[in-house]
């Protein structure tokens, strides 16, 4: 239905209903489309948790850099979950969120920084070498952890031979 339900849905997402505010960020994630991207983006903050976990993923799908601000702030978020769908939004953006994962990766929260190191190693970009080396010393274990397996991803540190 295109147009009419894009429009149809974005008006669904001031529903007090949870449930039909989910249903409408579930739907606008298989839109191909700006204002969809932009409801998906307002929906991370939306009241209800799932609504949020939802939007997140939907970015995922459909990435969009505007809303790496947004997803930036959620990777410290206390919902652990959201967190990592958040990460996973940014790791789909690629190359456009590196400078804005990288500036995360400087946060005082070890938890956002956690979730940056994780996006920048799944991105499996060598542009996230230095990035990724900078941290290397870091003293949260889950960063030192993503560092390494970025490292891992990239083939860093892998020595070939010929038996």
């Amino acid at each position: 239905m295109g147009e009419v339900a894009l429009n149809s849905l974005i008006v669904l997402l001031n529903s007090s209903n949870p449930d039909h505010r989910w249903w409408a960020v579930r739907s606008l994630s298989k839109f191909q489309d700006p204002n969809a991207s932009e409801a998906l983006q307002r929906s991370l903050s939306d009241s209800d948790a799932s609504v949020r976990h939802c939007a997140a993923m939907g970015l995922r799908h459909i990435p969009h850099p505007d809303a790496i601000p947004a997803l930036i702030e959620a990777l410290g978020s206390k919902d652990r979950f959201f967190a990592r769908l958040a990460g996973d939004a940014l790791t789909a953006l690629g190359e456009r969120a590196i400078p804005a994962l990288a500036e995360a990766l400087q946060s005082s929260n070890p938890a956002t920084r956690g979730e940056a190191a994780r996006s920048l190693a799944k991105m499996k970009n060598p542009e996230t070498l230095p990035i990724l080396y900078s941290a290397i010393e870091d003293p949260s274990s889950i960063v030192q952890h993503w560092v390494d397996e970025g490292f891992n991803l990239l083939g860093v540190g892998m020595v070939f031979f010929k038996p």
